[in-house]
């Protein structure tokens, strides 16, 4: 008895059943974890963009450079103030000096401007000024006073032309350090002062002034020769930073002409700031720049002559320069200048300028500027840091992404995964829930279709000569893929056969895509409803 299929459509149907394994394309797995890190890397370059839009990248660079700026006016501002208060002091004591020393010399019978003429009496009269030196030095704070009047011990000495007579006390330990016990020696006079009065020599002392280049005794009695109108508040001179005759260490010193009530010019007298003072008082804070440095310098409109100059900071810029000691002014990138000596060291920084002088003053065409610098190296090197911590912030941000995007879509998918591992090897009607309802009502819409279909093939719509061909197709089969159909006859899963046959699940994959190939079937369900269908009419499979 032959059977003919009612609907040649339905018999298609019956053998394609499901999509055909083996398909070609990207994995959904796949597809979610590319989309996830397109999502990722969608959100992290928003932020960066955000971030640069908003300035944040550059906010440690702003930061460093606000640091700076408050630095340059914290110093600049100190300067003045205690710069302007050291030409006070030193005015007040030029005035009693002037006064006490005419006074003096009147009791001797002299005027001040005989004093060249009776060297004898330099001794009585520089020592009687002791008391009131070493008063204004404590009051000062200074790291030193001193006062030389136009004469010298010894004129008939060679060089007694360049030497002159005075008074130099130095503060080896300046109140900004030691305000309870001073170290006061005698840098220059008389050694009887310092025995009378218990204090050491100086180990650099010489009882005489050498004033062959020295600027701080020539200029303000020039200034206050040539400007005879002129009042002491504009007579006062500032030296760049110098080096004494016989001396090692660097200093600025604030001179102010001597005077009598004739208006004789008859010496000077000031106050010192040595290189230690000027560094301990004004050492900038150096926040995320270890060589920040403060300086005080002469300047023009192109240049900074570090030679001139005042330091503050733990490193000697002075020293580094090796005698180019011109930097060039040029403007930089951002807020900063830059500042170059050669193409070995250049600086960046900021400058302000600063007056030393009142308006009117002999004195007021000189410019003084405070700057606070950084080599560039080392702004170079911290831009290199920000940026290499800016990108490894990055990397690590994008790792993170991707691993979470990997986590997420396998947990996402394993139920998925779980689910179809049940439609394509597990028997459906036994089938556990997935929780998942999209896979859940798959898996009942296949046992559903797979009943219907055994149902019709059970009322006759199925063609003999079918099971005939199928039949005729197993005996095409190869030995280890017939060995895998009838495991499959028999009921056994995917899983189960490659464990009984000890075999990869993939080596049993690829056997099956021969089996249904050879046997023109395309599920695992068709084959078993052939097979079921085959033991209902009672033909045995060979």
């Amino acid at each position: 008895m032959k059977i003919i299929l009612s609907n040649p459509k339905k018999i298609r149907l019956l053998k394609e059943g499901f999509l055909k394994s083996g398909t070609t394309g990207i994995s959904m797995g796949l597809r979610l974890f590319l989309f996830l890190v397109v999502l990722v890397l969608t959100i992290i370059l928003g932020v960066i963009v955000i971030l640069l839009i908003t300035g944040t990248f550059t906010a440690g660079l702003s930061e460093n450079e606000r640091l700076v700026e408050n630095e340059l006016q914290r110093a600049s501002q100190e300067i003045s103030r205690e710069y302007g208060q050291f030409s006070i002091q030193a005015i007040e004591l030029s005035q009693g000096l002037s006064e006490s020393i005419q006074e003096k010399t009147g009791k001797l019978g002299i005027s001040v401007s005989d004093l060249q003429e009776h060297p004898e009496m330099l001794e009585q009269v520089i020592s009687g000024e002791f008391d009131r030196a070493l008063f204004s030095l404590q009051i000062a704070k200074s790291s030193g006073v001193f006062f030389i009047l136009d004469a010298t011990v010894n004129p008939s000495l060679d060089n007694a032309e360049n030497s002159r007579a005075g008074l130099y006390i130095k503060n080896m330990e300046p109140n900004i350090i030691s305000s309870s016990s001073p170290n006061i020696t005698i840098l220059r006079g008389f050694p009887n002062i310092s025995r009378k009065n218990s204090l050491a020599l100086h180990t650099q002392w010489n009882m005489e002034f050498d004033i062959s280049h020295a600027p701080y005794y020539h200029r303000p009695i020039a200034a206050a020769n040539l400007n005879a109108e002129l009042p002491l508040s504009r007579l006062y001179y500032w030296s760049t930073a110098l080096t004494l005759p016989g001396t090692s260490e660097e200093v600025m010193l604030c001179s102010v002409p001597l005077i009598d009530s004739n208006g004789n010019v008859f010496g000077v007298c000031g106050f010192e700031i040595s290189a230690m003072l000027f560094k301990l008082s004004h050492m900038p804070n150096r926040g995320a720049y270890n060589r920040l440095f403060c300086v005080l310098s002469p300047i023009t409109e192109e240049t900074i002559n570090f030679h001139h100059s005042m330091f503050a900071g733990g490193y000697s810029a002075k020293i580094i320069s090796k005698g180019s000691d011109t930097l060039k002014i040029a403007d930089s990138s951002r807020s900063f200048y830059s500042y170059t000596q050669d193409k070995d060291n250049s600086f960046l920084g900021i400058h302000t300028p600063v007056n030393l002088y009142p308006e009117g003053s002999a004195f007021s065409d000189e410019q003084w500027a405070v700057a606070i610098m950084i080599p560039e190296k080392d702004f170079v090197i911290s831009m290199a840091r920000l940026n290499l911590l800016l990108i490894f912030s990055l990397m690590l941000l994008v790792i993170i992404g991707i691993t979470a995007a990997f986590i997420l879509s396998r947990r996402f998918l394993k139920p998925i995964a779980k689910g179809f591992d049940i439609i394509k090897s597990s028997n459906l009607n036994m089938a556990p829930k997935t929780r998942v309802p999209e896979i859940d009502d798959l898996i009942y819409f296949l046992k559903s279709r797979n009943e219907e279909l055994y149902q019709k093939a059970m009322q006759g719509n199925l063609s003999f000569s079918i099971l005939d061909e199928f039949l005729e197709n197993i005996q095409t089969l190869s030995p280890s893929e017939r060995t895998v159909f009838d495991l499959y006859a028999k009921g056994h899963t995917l899983k189960e056969i490659a464990e009984i046959l000890y075999l990869s699940i993939n080596t049993i994959k690829t056997h099956n895509k021969h089996i249904y190939m050879k046997l023109n079937v395309a599920s695992r369900e068709e084959l078993l409803l052939y097979v079921n269908m085959l033991k209902e009419i009672g033909k045995e499979i060979k």
